[in-house]
């Protein structure tokens, strides 16, 4: 527990950027435009793709439990994105 509290006193403005992105990240999505809904969406599913095959060579050249896991946490995700998130965004539109 010292450790983490050490680690996050350590690294309070990076905290601050993260959460101060967070809001920005979510205040521009949230006022996207329809008309650049689809070609975004597409950019998204692109770079979702691009982790899946990132996260795959990751666990073919895993080393250690943890890096296997992550990789599989990191395909799992990204095959959600692709197939679930989208799918949802799709219907809605």
């Amino acid at each position: 527990m010292n450790d983490l509290l050490n680690f996050l006193s350590e690294n309070l403005n990076l905290i601050y950027i993260l959460i101060f992105a967070i809001f920005i990240g979510v205040e521009l999505i949230k006022n996207v435009p329809s008309v650049l809904h689809t070609p975004l969406m597409s950019g998204a599913n692109a770079l979702s793709g691009v982790v899946i095959v990132g996260a795959i060579l990751v666990m073919l050249e895993a080393q250690t439990i943890l890096a296997l896991v992550l990789g599989f946490i990191a395909v799992v995700f990204g095959i959600i994105n692709v197939v679930f998130i989208s799918g949802e965004s799709k219907t809605a539109s």
